[in-house]
């Protein structure tokens, strides 16, 4: 059963004539006159006698009114629900961020969002990066906020990515190594790194992979504060983020720089909740910085 025709059929009750109800719907009166056939025929029984140029409700045609009437009013009331859920801002957003995102770089993005958006109740999940896109491909959680797959589409066609942060890693030792200064040098010492699943452990490899260079970490985790402790106490030098460089000796082995790159992921398939969409705006203020 169609809107439009039950639309028509309660204008043309209300108001006794065709010509009239299709005025004021701005159609054709033929239009409406095809509009009332439609739903009669639908229904099977007459809604309407025609007496000349009056048109009176059948008995079918009164039983009809009031629950056409409520049936329009319970549309109306849903377009009304739904438009002010777009434009409000509440209910829960789940997310998923890595510990060191979390630790460097979120806080006060969060702190804006919660202060702007009191009534979104916020799931945070800390995950690894790697763990934290599968989420999101699974359907989990909203969107993660974590190192982005270096592959970039090519891995990953099912999820959208937008960088926010870029962040310079270093290389660095407990104390200083003047004599390192190539990648061939710093390949035959003790080092730590994330596991070569992670897309941080990936990214280090691959540089040192490009000058024919293999690493043998003496030990491996994905926490990065655990990596810079154990460089902190002599166990072998690492790639950590800037952000955490500022304790240990920053190592300039003659290379390139390296840098990952972080930000949201979202399925390209999940529409996107009113208070995700706005956790992403307040996002997007502290891009780069």
């Amino acid at each position: 059963m169609h809107l439009d025709e039950l639309d028509s059929f309660v204008h043309v009750a209300r108001l006794g004539s065709f010509s009239a109800a299709a005025e004021q719907l701005h159609i054709s009166q033929p239009a409406m006159s095809k509009r009332i056939q439609s739903l009669e025929t639908r229904l099977g029984v007459t809604l309407f006698d025609r007496l000349g140029k009056r048109v009176g409700l059948t008995p079918a045609g009164e039983l009809l009114l009031g629950k056409a009437t409520a049936m329009l009013d319970l549309s109306k009331d849903m377009e009304r629900d739904i438009g002010n859920l777009a434009q409000s801002v509440s209910g829960s957003l789940s997310m998923a961020t890595s510990h060191h995102i979390g630790l460097h770089r979120l806080a006060p993005v969060l702190k804006a969002f919660t202060n702007a958006y009191p009534d979104v109740e916020l799931n945070i999940q800390f995950e690894d990066s790697e763990v934290a896109h599968n989420m999101v491909r699974s359907g989990d959680i909203e969107l993660a906020v974590v190192t982005l797959n270096p592959a970039g589409e090519s891995e990953q066609p099912d999820l959208a990515t937008q960088a926010v942060w870029h962040d310079p890693l270093c290389f660095v030792n407990a104390k200083p190594l003047p004599e390192a200064k190539t990648l061939d040098h710093l390949a035959s010492l003790p080092c730590i790194l994330p596991g070569p699943n992670t897309f941080t452990g990936r990214i280090v490899t691959q540089r040192f992979a490009l000058e024919g260079l293999a690493l043998k970490p003496a030990l491996s985790t994905n926490y990065l504060e655990t990596i810079s402790m154990l460089v902190s106490v002599g166990v072998g030098w690492s790639v950590l983020p800037r952000t955490m460089a500022a304790e240990l000796h920053q190592l300039s082995p003659d290379c390139a720089p390296i840098t990952r790159t972080l930000g949201w992921v979202t399925h390209t398939k999940r529409t996107l909740s009113s208070s995700a969409n706005a956790f992403l705006q307040v996002l997007a203020k502290y891009q780069s910085a």
